[in-house]
């Protein structure tokens, strides 16, 4: 009789054991990614389809599979608008059952986008938003900020032009959360330094004409323009300081230049521009290996958030590979015991507010003379470590 009870007894504990294994394995028997981001508009090239391109890569070489199960990627065009944006992820985790969303580009965008993950418990890979609000003032456990933010940039690329007495800015910035906050923290960072802000004026995004924002940047009598704006905007209204010769009589400073916009600029205008990445492909041997294998697929090189966007797929599969599990609390707290290193990541790791610190660059435009292709577009002045570069931890977003 003892024995019985003692068989019985044993068997339920394996069947509990069998039971709670499958409960902590992947849920629907499937772990699903979405990228959301701008695909047709003035953001297209810095994510878009080359955020897709480097998670489906990223998938293909993590080898399709995980924990026996399949991965599968699902895309959108968010047309940079938070209800087109919102919209589109609540309804993939209500019927398609996406488990965490890749991309995000407009900080806009990802704060609407990120109350929703939130809400639904799901993740936030954000690739290339640059606000630092998703690790302060809109926090959350579930929010993961891979490459960048306004708070590295402005330390890379703002303090050291404010040292070397380049005293006097006015910005032109985009009219949205991503330009305000650049602009914000970039100002604190000038006041500090022993500078002053003489004006500033917004534009709306997807500007086309910035004469009159220039004129008012001309007229400020500043030492240094900082364009606090991003992809397509930045290109114009660089070109149209330029034509004003604005550029001539003051520095132009891109507080947010992607590889394809510098590529976009005539050297003989942008050359010598300084600038903050979080990524170049010409780095090294790992950085080159990468980014051929993408720009044979993809057409182009890679833009920061692109190269952001594969590292941190990785990072979260191999984090369910870990865990035992997609469950998005047990994903979360492996991701940030285990340390990111790969050609993206350097000297990283992951906050417990959810900032990927790593590793930064400060990079000069080349001259054309100086160009050995039509990629051969930076020359990396300095690498910025990790902790000089991002904003501290605030305590009340330390989910442990």
């Amino acid at each position: 009789m003892k024995l019985m009870k003692k068989t019985v007894l044993a068997a339920a504990m394996s069947l509990a054991a069998a039971t709670g294994v499958q409960a902590a394995g992947v849920s629907d028997d499937v772990v699903k990614i979405g990228v959301l981001a701008d695909m047709g508009g003035v953001y297209a090239d810095i994510c878009g389809t080359g955020c897709v391109t480097a998670v489906e890569m990223a998938v293909e070489d993590f080898g399709g599979t995980v924990l026996g199960k399949p991965i599968e990627i699902v895309s959108a065009d968010d047309q940079n608008k938070p209800d087109v944006g919102s919209a589109k992820v609540r309804q993939w985790i209500e019927d398609e059952n996406v488990d965490a969303v890749n991309g995000l580009v407009a900080s806009s965008v990802t704060g609407a986008v990120t109350k929703v993950l939130t809400d639904a418990k799901k993740i936030a890979l954000i690739s290339t938003s640059a606000s630092h609000a998703f690790t302060t003032k809109a926090c959350s456990p579930y929010n993961v900020h891979w490459t960048y933010n306004v708070a590295a940039l402005a330390n890379g690329t703002v303090k050291p032009m404010v040292d070397a007495g380049k005293k006097k800015w006015f910005f032109i910035t985009a009219d949205y959360a991503f330009g305000h906050a650049l602009e914000g923290i970039a100002s604190k960072v000038i006041e500090t330094s022993g500078g002053e802000v003489v004006g500033a004026v917004r534009a709306p995004l997807g500007t086309t004409d910035f004469s009159s924002y220039v004129l008012q940047a001309q007229a400020s009598g500043a030492d240094v323009v900082g364009l606090a704006n991003a992809g397509a905007d930045f290109v114009n209204a660089l070109k149209t300081s330029a034509e004003f010769g604005l550029t001539e009589t003051a520095d132009v400073a891109g507080l947010l230049v992607f590889t394809h916009n510098a590529k976009a600029l005539d050297p003989a205008i942008a050359a010598g521009m300084k600038a903050t990445t979080g990524f170049y492909w010409d780095m090294d041997d790992q950085t080159r290996e990468w980014s051929a294998r993408f720009k044979e697929r993809h057409g182009s090189i890679p833009a920061m958030g692109q190269a952001g966007a594969y590292s941190m797929t990785m990072h979260y599969l191999n984090a369910i590979k870990a865990a035992g599990t997609d469950e998005s609390d047990a994903v979360m707290k492996q991701m940030k015991k285990t340390k990111p290193n790969d050609f993206f990541a350097r000297n990283a790791y992951l906050r417990n507010d959810g900032r990927m610190v790593h590793d930064m660059l400060l990079v000069s435009i080349k001259d054309a003379a100086s160009r050995k292709s039509e990629d051969d577009i930076y020359n990396i002045e300095a690498t910025i470590p990790g902790d000089v570069a991002f904003n501290p931890m605030m305590p009340a977003c330390d989910f442990k």
